[in-house]
């Protein structure tokens, strides 16, 4: 079985529409997802401004907290915890990346709303967040999500990491599985680093459009540093 490493940030909604895609494989040939955190918050931190461990309530660090928490239960709980949480924000527009939020959502998947107190009273649980992220930034030079590491699996290949896919309408079925061939066929090439589809003023029309829920929703506003 395939093996991959999905790094998000719950504030990412090109995340979850990867998440969406990912999952679609899953249900068609069986790929084995290991749910990874990435900090936005941190890797586009302004010069001078409290790191998101450092702050009471961050809007996507503290949400992974509580997911490395829920992944102590398993791999599962992780997936069934974003899913849910993807949908209430991308989806519904609903404040999923507060307490409060975070507090129904967890209700609403049959878990104690407690779970929310006792992840930020763990600090443990900013330990394996901070050292999920460190470990893509330090290993592949990450910078964003989704990104996906293909660690080789015992297969004796070099792990390997790709930003993306970036994908407006998650693909399902065989088309789904269509796209993951053309994901993987990246590791035959170890020194392609990037092919990018410009964005036309009816691309970003349709992008804006599909997530209007989100941005009506979030209370921030987005800040991305350059990439390497």
């Amino acid at each position: 079985m395939s093996r991959v490493m999905f790094f998000f940030d719950p504030m990412c909604p090109w995340a979850y529409r990867a998440s969406l895609w990912i999952r679609a494989v899953r249900a068609e040939i069986g790929i084995d997802i290991d749910w990874r955190f990435f900090s936005l918050e941190e890797t586009n931190r302004a010069e001078g401004k409290k790191h998101p461990w450092e702050r009471e309530w961050s809007y996507g660090w503290s949400q992974m907290r509580i997911a490395a928490l829920l992944r102590r239960k398993g791999q599962d709980a992780v997936d069934r915890w974003y899913a849910a949480a993807g949908a209430s924000g991308f989806e519904r527009g609903e404040p999923y990346f507060s307490s409060d939020g975070q507090r129904a959502i967890l209700d609403d998947l049959g878990w104690s709303p407690e779970l929310v107190e006792e992840a930020l009273a763990d600090p443990s649980t900013t330990t394996e967040v901070y050292e999920d992220h460190t470990y893509l930034t330090d290993t592949f030079g990450g910078h964003g999500v989704p990104t996906l590491v293909f660690d080789g699996h015992g297969d004796g290949t070099t792990p390997q990491a790709f930003f993306g896919p970036v994908v407006l309408t998650p693909p399902v079925g065989d088309a789904a599985v269509r796209l993951w061939e053309l994901v993987e066929g990246w590791r035959e090439f170890p020194d392609l680093y990037e092919i990018r589809r410009p964005k036309t003023e009816q691309d970003v029309e349709k992008i804006n459009a599909g997530f209007n829920s989100y941005y009506q929703a979030r209370p921030w506003h987005t800040v991305q540093n350059p990439a390497r």
